[in-house]
């Protein structure tokens, strides 16, 4: 046989033809039928078979593989449609060029020779050999091949070339693994290629058959649980014994002694009736099985007795926490209000009053009796109906930094008024369903925190906390604080429904308090639902006391200390306070406290010594070095340099503003990490400086020619905020004017174009700061005068106040030289006599 061959072609779809593999074939294409007519003409009816690249209708040369197989066409049938007949490949070709004669495809196919190894009788191509050969006879078996037919076709296959595209043959693969097995000349590529395939094939049907059995023992399992538990349940009936029944029956007397709403009465018959209904081993019983247990433990009219003793309960609060004035009058006004309402209520009944007389003054029992009068006089007020008597809990909203005691105090508020406490953390709550809970028609459905914290409280009137409401997220499974506004809204959480239950439950007397740290954080409508309760940093003052009665008892008996073999001064808690925490709670305070109590636990331990009296030398020589290096006071003044006030959350501090001038095109730089509104600020001041030079005795030549440059130390740290403007005016006016800025003054307030000094906030923590630096004389905005009420009483007496309107009071208390008189700044020259300016303007 000539290795050029002109043959008709064949174009196979999806399919490939191995040489020696006797392959079934249907063609039913009028080209195709027409080429296999012209191969049967022929003596040895050879013709082309080759695949097709694109499983198309219509064939061209293009789509077509360049390789494919020379078969011999063997029993040929006629069918309905096309024929039939049996396809002998017999060796692999090359098609050098395809052409179109008849109305068929026709070929010049040129014999490609397979790639022997150098050494056929290498052990390692021996060897792959046999490997494919036992693998092949292994995947036969799993396959469910007769073996006698399985060793009769793999010794048929004498070469290795041949052993290789017969297993292919037979290996269910994609048709572009086929193709590439076919193009593979080398025969030891093309036997690991094939091993490799039939490793994969076997653990396929390895796979397969594991499920299949893993399946087959499930369903007998189940079917013989299924009986057991008919032949269990006949047994126990015949005895008397069925304990389903009396599950069943207990939990419905459990449900008919609920108080339940109408609706809600009727979906628990609902339920219940289908539960009756249902076989116990139907996954649907333990659904509404556990429905309806969530729905018995639930406090539907069960209440904690309240403590409406306002002395009592005042005195809980400050056993449990030092200060927090205002959270703990807030509580007390809805004690009275509790107090007065069951005063009212007892007259209404019994005609006489048996409540204790109110502990609260004259402007709190006025306010709270207005409240009470509305409420009792409303038209559908019913005397004797308990609901109506029962006043709404208040909604509150704690925020203040991290460690100021706002979850704590939530707890001795539930202790205080005798209610039970539940509280959940919403920190990184993402899902809506973790409010509102899962629709039972999910699997695993479960009600959301808020009724889960209502069963765990056991009644209706908790104490409820909500912590951490300012860090929830939003996803795509919803937005949990959009969850909260009902949950937070006095006038429909009488109502509450959560998707679980499906139902109303009345929220209504819970007092749901909620804390966080960043009040803008909080959307406004749900903000809009609660009370706000600002909870402010702690002075050092208040530190001390706070670790003296409650810090240092702790920390002592957490070491496994007496008290007389650790004793704290106060100046060593001072030390303690201002070298080693930078904080507005008392987190760290407590460490550090706890740090020291292990260190002297330790020596006493070691048999060191017996007691350590700890003073601020020694709390130096424990803890090392102080971590904590907090601004003061400059000691003298200079040009260009003005302290202000700043605010974190952590407390606030003084900062220094330096401005420096120097020789260039009238640009203004700044620096130090400055965010846009303080920028916007150091501009506005500038400006103002511009066009008032002539009044702030600057000559207007000055800034021609003139770059300045603003600068806030602590370069690494970013900052923000109006109220920097006037600490930026008076620095810059001390550089213009070459007059020094006083060192012991602070100032803060926004400054506009015109000079008006507006308010600002955050200034308790501001004016601390600044008295911590050891500063007191203070600059502040006249309308900002009342926030210093929130000071304490010795701090307020420290201080000298200036309050100011405009710019030119700043600069007349913040220069040297500087006076305000009729609305006028007035400078001091250096060589002119000071008594040429009036006494009462001098400064």
């Amino acid at each position: 046989m000539s290795d050029l061959l002109t043959l008709p072609v064949l174009p196979l779809r999806d399919t490939v033809i191995f040489p020696g593999a006797p392959t079934p074939i249907g063609a039913g294409r009028p080209g195709t039928l027409r080429a296999i007519q012209a191969a049967s003409k022929s003596e040895e009816k050879l013709i082309f078979a080759v695949s097709q690249r694109e499983n198309l209708e219509r064939v061209t040369a293009e789509r077509l593989h360049t390789i494919g197989t020379v078969a011999r066409i063997g029993q040929l049938q006629q069918v309905t449609g096309g024929v039939h007949f049996l396809l002998v490949g017999e060796h692999r070709g090359i098609s050098l060029r395809v052409t179109e004669t008849d109305g068929y495809l026709e070929a010049l196919v040129r014999k490609a020779d397979e790639m022997m190894p150098p050494d056929p009788s290498d052990t390692a191509f021996l060897a792959l050999q046999r490997e494919v050969k036992e693998r092949a006879l292994e995947f036969g078996q799993k396959a469910s091949f007769p073996e006698e037919v399985l060793k009769l076709i793999l010794a048929s296959a004498k070469e290795p070339g041949r052993l290789a595209d017969l297993v292919a043959g037979y290996l269910d693969l994609p048709f572009a693994e086929h193709q590439m097995l076919l193009e593979t000349l080398s025969v030891e590529d093309r036997l690991r290629q094939v091993l490799l395939h039939i490793q994969r094939q076997i653990g396929v049907i390895e796979a397969q058959q594991d499920i299949k059995s893993r399946v087959a023992q499930e369903l007998g399992d189940r079917q013989r649980e299924i009986v057991l538990r008919e032949q269990l349940k006949a047994i126990q009936r015949e005895l008397g014994e069925d304990t389903a029944a009396d599950d069943l029956e207990e939990l419905k007397d459990k449900l008919d002694e609920l108080d339940l709403s109408p609706e809600a009465r009727t979906e628990v018959d609902r339920e219940l009736g289908r539960l009756g209904r249902m076989s116990q081993e139907s996954m649907e019983y333990q659904v509404i099985r556990t429905y309806l247990e969530t729905v018995a433990e639930l406090p539907w009219n069960s209440r904690s007795t309240e403590h409406l003793d306002l002395a009592r309960a005042e005195l809980v609060l400050d056993e449990d926490h030092y200060g927090l004035q205002d959270v703990k009058d807030r509580v007390l006004e809805f004690l009275a209000v509790r107090q007065l309402r069951a005063r009212i209520n007892g007259e209404a009944e019994s005609g006489e009053s048996d409540a204790a007389p109110a502990e609260t003054s004259v402007e709190v029992v006025e306010e709270e009796a207005e409240q009470v009068e509305e409420s009792v006089g409303a038209p559908d007020t019913v005397p004797g109906n308990e609901d109506d008597r029962v006043a709404k809990a208040p909604i509150l909203l704690f925020v203040g930094p991290p460690g100021v005691g706002k979850t704590s105090i939530a707890k001795s508020i539930a202790r205080a008024v005798g209610r039970e406490y539940v509280r959940i953390s919403l920190g990184g709550a993402r899902d809506e369903a973790d409010i509102r809970g899962h629709r039972r028609t999910y699997v695993g459905a479960m009600a959301g925190r808020i009724i889960k914290g209502m069963k765990q409280a056991g009644t209706k009137n908790p104490v409820f906390l909500l912590d951490e409401v300012d860090k929830l997220g939003v996803s795509f499974q919803g937005d949990p604080a959009s969850g909260l506004l009902e949950v937070l809204d006095p006038a429909q959480n009488d109502t509450f429904v959560d998707h679980y239950l499906g139902v109303p439950f009345d929220l209504s007397e819970v007092m749901f308090i909620a804390t966080a740290n960043f009040i803008q954080n909080i959307p406004g409508p749900l903000l809009d639902r609660m009370e706000v309760v600002e909870f402010t940093g702690y002075t050092e003052r208040e530190k001390l006391e706070i670790a003296r009665r409650y810090l240092i008892p702790r920390q002592v008996r957490e070491n496994a200390l007496e008290d007389e073999q650790i004793r704290f001064s106060d100046e060593a808690i001072s030390a303690v306070i201002a070298g080693y925490t930078r904080e507005a709670g008392v987190r760290q305070l407590e460490r550090e406290l706890g740090r020291l109590a292990r260190k002297v636990a330790r020596k006493i331990a070691a048999g060191e010594v017996e007691s350590v009296e700890l003073e601020p030398k020694t709390v130096t020589e424990l803890l090392g070095r102080s971590k904590i290096h907090p601004e003061s006071a400059a000691r003298d003044d200079q040009v260009g340099i003005a302290t202000g006030m700043f605010y974190t959350p952590a407390g606030g501090d003084i900062m220094f503003v330096e401005v420096s001038t120097m020789r260039g095109k009238g640009e203004l730089v700044l620096t130090g990490q400055l965010g846009d509104v303080m920028k916007e600020s150091a501009r506005a001041a500038w400006s103002y400086a511009r066009s008032h030079a002539v009044e702030l005795g600057i000559p207007e030549e000055k800034f021609e020619g003139t770059d300045v440059h603003i600068h806030c130390p602590a370069g690494a740290i970013p900052k923000d905020g109006p109220s920097a403007g006037v600490t930026m005016a008076t620095a810059l006016v001390s550089a213009f004017s070459d007059r020094p800025a006083r060192h012991d003054v602070a100032m803060t307030g926004e400054l506009t174009l015109s000079g008006r000094v507006l308010p600002i906030g955050g200034v308790r923590e501001k004016v601390l700061g600044a008295v911590r630096a050891g500063i007191h004389r203070i600059v502040l905005p006249s309308e900002n005068e009342p926030d210093l009420e929130e000071l304490p009483e010795d701090v307020r007496e420290s201080l000298d106040v200036v309050a100011v309107e405009e710019l030119g009071q700043v600069l007349a208390a913040a220069i040297r030289g500087g006076s305000y008189h009729d609305g006028r700044l007035v400078f001091r020259e250096a060589d002119s006599d000071a008594s040429a300016v009036p006494d009462d303007v001098q400064n």
